[in-house]
């Protein structure tokens, strides 16, 4: 069984603040959110108006193409967040600071556990290390358990390789266009050259 790739509010809040929605969902298809990562997604939207663009896309992508997630706590979500962030859920909702990458693991968790395969797509250097922990974590258990699933970790640079040479991106120029346009909005994205975004076998 597999469970919808669950997003981060990075790259969330980059596509959708440039309308590259198309691009997302044509890519990797319908995808899910943590309720705190759609509520990080409007309040950025409100506060900087690099972002503006990325509420009026969240509100009117159907449900069919982004499932909200309920944080509403239930024994399996509690038992993920206290191992990840070392605290209890309770504590962990009321502090603000990474929540959303802390929940974008904690629901994938929660899924692999009960036999899924789960892409998460995160770009925060420090989320990407917890649900690679926990990636290695299911591996383990899954030599002793058939039944568990896995976490499969992903990032702009994935779907960006994944749409090359697709109808959005069909040349290096545009490749470049919108990575730039990318790094303006996240400058925590490594610098193109070091990407291998230009040096893929589709510009051939």
């Amino acid at each position: 069984m597999s469970q919808r790739p669950i997003m981060d509010a990075g790259p969330g809040l980059n596509f959708f603040s440039l309308n590259k929605e198309r691009l997302l969902f044509a890519t990797l298809g319908p995808l899910a959110v943590p309720e705190i990562v759609e509520h990080e997604i409007v309040r950025k939207a409100r506060q900087d108006q690099r972002f503006k663009p990325a509420e009026r896309v969240l509100g009117k992508v159907p449900p069919r193409l982004l499932e909200v997630l309920s944080d509403d706590v239930t024994p399996e979500l509690a038992t993920a967040v206290n191992r990840i962030a070392g605290v209890p859920i309770e504590s962990r909702m009321r502090s603000s600071k990474d929540l959303g990458e802390t929940m974008v693991v904690a629901h994938a968790v929660v899924a692999a556990e009960r036999g899924d395969r789960v892409i998460v797509l995160i770009d925060d250097g420090g989320g990407r290390r917890v649900a690679a922990r926990e990636a290695a974590r299911l591996r383990r258990l899954r030599e002793r358990q058939a039944d568990i699933g896995s976490i499969a970790l992903i990032s702009t640079g994935h779907v960006l390789k994944k749409a090359a040479g697709g109808e959005d991106l069909p040349d290096r120029n545009s490749m470049r266009e919108l990575y730039e346009r990318l790094r303006a909005l996240d400058d925590g994205l490594a610098p193109l050259e070091g990407t291998g975004l230009m040096e893929l076998p589709c510009w051939s």
